[in-house]
């Protein structure tokens, strides 16, 4: 007798005890796998949610301790804006933290609690002291160290970040000029004005460089501005801020000089030219006695310049360049030395004669 049917898939032997054993093998592994209690890839899965939240929730303090700071009203979009986020997700983040009483809202603005104030704080300071530690004891581009330090903060501990302060002395700024908190949450105001609301002839000391955006410090850095630099503004126009430092004259755009904040300093400071003249400013056959080496000259490439005699009263000159223009030859100390402009640029001079 014929029956009819859908036409089977696979042959019958297919259907065999050890075939259904094997899937069953399979699908055990896969749910242990799945499953396990602390490893397993849901536990995993868990756990990188919670973190991802925590770390979230404590950029929205951190953010919202910078508005206080400034003076600055936060809002649900300054927040979204600060984590990267959809208005959506930081509705989700805002309500967290309210539900743990880290920040109450009143008529549709935000502020901190005591305990999410000193949370808050205790953000900022691990994040300015890893920096602080990046720029004295390591050899990371300066570039790197605010992305270090953002990943850092959401690790240390504020036992941690109390023995980091002591292992560094106590610093009081990090390198970009910003205040440290104290342990206590207490911090210093920051002072200064813009160096693009300064005058033609001002002599002023930097005292801050902003570190964000990422794009706009970066050029900074490459035209190797530093805290405790000394400048003197020569022109201030519509689409350039121009002024001289360590005997080079430079150009910023204004939205780029507004991220470096300065304080006047005596005319004659600048005259003197504390800071020094850059190195790679010597054409060959000119000379120079070291002054200093910059402050933005640290850790490994500090040890090795001065382990190459470069010291204070050394005498440098310029000997030849290459077709190119990078490096150079300088003669130190009987030996000719080859440097990039980059390297160069970290040792400053005082004019020969001035020396003698």
């Amino acid at each position: 007798m014929m029956t009819f049917g859908p036409p089977s898939l696979l042959p019958a032997a297919a259907y065999s005890p050890a075939l259904a054993l094997g899937v069953g093998v399979v699908v055990a592994l896969l749910s242990v796998v799945a499953f396990w209690p602390h490893t397993g890839l849901i536990a995993r899965w868990t756990r990188f949610r919670r973190a991802n939240a925590r770390v979230l929730a404590e950029d929205a303090l951190k953010h919202l301790c910078k508005c206080e700071l400034e003076e600055r009203v936060p809002t649900l979009a300054s927040i979204a804006g600060a984590l990267q986020i959809s208005l959506n997700h930081t509705a989700d983040v805002v309500e967290y933290l309210q539900s743990h009483r880290l920040i109450a809202s009143r008529e549709g603005e935000f502020e901190l609690t005591a305990e999410g104030r000193n949370y808050g704080m205790n953000i900022i300071r691990a994040h300015r002291l890893w920096e602080r530690h990046l720029a004295d004891q390591t050899g990371l581009a300066e570039a790197e160290w605010h992305g270090a330090a953002e990943r850092k903060e959401h690790r240390l501990t504020p036992e941690q970040a109390d023995a980091l302060s002591a292992s560094l002395g106590h610093p009081t700024h990090d390198p970009h000029g910003d205040p440290i908190p104290t342990a206590e949450g207490e911090i210093a105001p920051a002072g200064g004005r813009s160096l693009a609301a300064m005058k033609p002839g001002q002599a002023v000391r930097i005292t801050h460089i902003e570190d964000e955006p990422e794009a706009v410090y970066a050029q900074l850095v490459a035209d190797g501005l530093h805290v405790g630099q000394v400048l003197r503004v020569s022109q201030v126009e519509p689409d350039r801020v121009s002024f001289w430092s360590e005997g080079e004259e430079r150009r910023l755009a204004p939205v780029i000089a507004a991220n470096v904040t300065v304080a006047p300093v005596e005319s004659t400071l600048a005259e003197e030219h504390p800071g020094g003249r850059g190195l790679h400013t010597l054409a060959p056959g000119e000379a120079g006695v070291v002054q200093s080496l910059s402050p933005l000259c640290r850790g490994p490439e500090r040890r090795r310049f001065l382990d190459l005699g470069i010291l204070p009263g050394t005498r440098v000159q310029a000997e030849m360049r290459s077709p190119g223009g990078d490096p150079t030859a300088y003669r130190i100390r009987d030996s000719l030395i080859a440097l990039r402009q980059e390297q160069a640029r970290l040792i400053l001079l005082s004019p020969e004669s001035e020396a003698a």
